[in-house]
């Protein structure tokens, strides 16, 4: 009995373990990629069924090689998003300019906030649509550049981790999806609690609002984790030739060597026996598709880093004024909702546009800072070199960092880096103390009248009445 008892546990364990395996496998061939496109594959998914790309990643059954293919469904996909949201917009402005914060809170500084984040919603989603699905071109290029670098840093000894840029691929959508999810949830739940019920239209353009911002900072951060990845490969290749020459004596740094022992979080271990100048050639060869890279993605992204700084920031400022004004005790309002739901739902309103903000400016300061210290590596190597033809290819690298660097900017209107926190700051101050004594000075709310339905429209319409009387 008791070896039959033996024999059944080896049995339970040995299929546990089978059930197990496969399992496994499959865990991670999710989260492992080997080529570009298959890294960007989950990406551009969303952002295909979403309208925001007229192609997607396919792969070849016979191969297994994954490219870029355009389809007419991406065209009209986009198309009827757009047609829909415009719709919903619409039907929401008819319905007294419908929106998530006049149900918390209504006077003449509200109303004047709602028409303008409904305005600039449907502007700000319209623009993010129309320049993700027409300069397509662009951002098939970037990829293409992207590719042709790899081939490259191939030749000097680095092998891309792609699985890195999937798995940070997966990570930034699940964050992102999962933010707006709470949010859009706590915010309709607060509503309905309050057996306050919004339209379908209210809810689909709060929705829609939301999803599409995240998706076009999530592509964004992308690119610029792609940028990032390639400008450490370029410096570590350099760094290590610089670790050579400390360690070799000059007549074995003029002969051919074993280099680019390359081992960190974006590539893996291979060895290239090359030339000094050569490699400093293929070097700056990398750095300038690179830049050129960046280039075309800044011009892509450009108008909706614009689009979503500048409808973040307008919402952050009444956000604010309206956390301020009820913390302060300026606002005498007449509400379904406590003081501690109104100020929770815009408070966290405030931190999720503070969030996509800060994601950009992020995004874009760690590729600039990762370029900028390209210079000081090619200097250094100057200095230790004495061989006339490697010193020559430093010296027309350094001239190539003077003219071609990698910058962000929202339109060429300002720079995406982090110095907008002070800009934004310093405005964000500014138009707080004007909005406070805009309502401190109103005769609306010296007369205890502040609360209500109470619309500029109302106001000139009553005083017309007055006046006629």
């Amino acid at each position: 009995m008791e070896v039959a008892k033996d024999t059944d546990t080896v049995e339970i364990e040995v299929e546990s373990g089978g059930l197990c395996q496969p399992l496994r496998r499959r865990v991670r061939r999710f989260l492992s990629a080997k080529q570009l496109y298959e890294c960007l594959h989950p990406l551009f998914h969303v952002t295909y069924w979403h309208g925001l790309t007229c192609f997607y990643i396919s792969s070849d059954a016979a191969t297994g090689r994954k490219d870029i293919k355009k389809s007419l469904f991406g065209f009209v996909n986009g198309i009827m998003h757009i047609t829909v949201y415009t719709i919903c917009y619409s039907l929401t402005i008819f319905n007294n300019c419908e929106s998530i914060a006049s149900y918390f809170f209504r006077s003449r500084i509200t109303y004047f906030g709602d028409m303008m984040q409904i305005v600039s919603g449907f502007i700000g989603v319209t623009v993010i649509y129309l320049t993700a699905i027409i300069p397509n071109h662009r951002l098939e290029r970037c990829l293409q550049k992207f590719h042709t670098m790899d081939v490259q840093l191939q030749t000097v000894g680095i092998k891309i981790m792609y699985s890195k840029v999937l798995r940070f691929s997966y990570m930034i959508l699940f964050s992102m999806f999962m933010v707006n999810f709470c949010f859009t949830c706590g915010t309709f739940s607060v509503l309905y609690s309050s057996l306050v019920a919004p339209s379908m239209a209210l809810h689909f353009t709060f929705l829609i609002q939301h999803t599409v911002i995240s998706i076009a900072i999530a592509v964004f951060s992308c690119f610029t984790y792609l940028v990032e990845m390639r400008l450490v490969m370029v410096n570590k290749v350099l760094k290590n030739l610089s670790h050579q020459w400390d360690s070799r004596s000059l007549k074995a740094v003029a002969q051919k060597q074993r280099s680019l022992q390359c081992l960190d979080s974006f590539s893996m271990y291979t060895i290239v026996t090359k030339d000094p100048a050569e490699i400093i050639q293929e070097s700056m060869e990398i750095h300038h598709l690179i830049c050129e890279a960046a280039a075309t993605a800044n011009k892509y992204f450009t108008y909706q880093l614009l689009t979503i700084i500048s409808i973040a920031f307008l919402i952050i400022v009444f956000d604010a004024y309206y956390v301020l004004e009820t913390l302060l005790g300026k606002s005498k309002r007449e509400s379904k909702f406590k003081t501690v739901e109104f100020v929770t739902f815009f408070s966290c309103q405030m931190i999720l546009y503070l969030i996509a903000i800060i994601s950009i400016v992020e995004g874009s300061n760690r590729a600039i800072k990762k370029s900028e210290k390209t210079g000081g590596i090619v200097h250094s190597l100057m200095n230790k070199t004495k061989c006339p033809e490697v010193k020559a290819k430093l010296q027309q690298f350094s001239m190539q960092l003077m003219h071609l660097k990698i910058n962000f900017t929202a339109a060429g209107l300002f720079n995406i880096d982090r110095t907008l926190y002070f800009t934004i700051s310093g405005a964000l101050t500014t138009y707080l103390i004007i909005l406070l004594q805009f309502t401190s000075n109103s005769p609306s709310s010296a007369n205890g009248n502040g609360n209500g339905n109470y619309y500029p429209c109302c106001e000139t319409l009553n005083n017309i009445t007055n006046h006629t009387n």
